[in-house]
């Protein structure tokens, strides 16, 4: 079974930074086939907004060049370095792992900008 556990949220003044990380345990022999960060305001639906597939991280449009998505795949953790925030991107923020055909999800973890 696999656990991922985020943490490194918090509050912070719109232009702020914040890290991100997931750390993943439990089967040390998985590999992730796809390993990525959502989010979800409050109302609003779950969005994926950054992964990393085959090594190669993508972006939503909403966070292209704010944010930076990089993984240790030797410790299993996923990092999300997010720069120059917004109050819209207050929202809980998850991480996301699949091997295989299962799918694995963290807590999530609160980030709020203020303006």
């Amino acid at each position: 079974q696999v656990q991922l556990v985020e943490s490194g949220g918090g509050l912070v003044q719109a232009g702020g930074s914040l890290r991100l990380s997931c750390a993943a345990s439990g089967n040390t022999f998985t590999r992730f086939k796809f390993m990525g960060w959502f989010r979800q305001a409050p109302g609003k639906q779950r969005d994926l907004i950054a992964d990393i597939i085959s090594g190669t991280p993508n972006y939503a449009d909403s966070v292209k060049g704010r944010f930076t998505i990089y993984s240790d795949n030797t410790k299993n953790t996923l990092s999300l370095e997010m720069n120059s925030l917004k109050p819209e991107d207050t929202a809980v923020y998850y991480c996301k792992a699949v091997a295989g055909t299962r799918a694995y999800w963290g807590q999530g973890t609160q980030v709020t900008v203020s303006s």
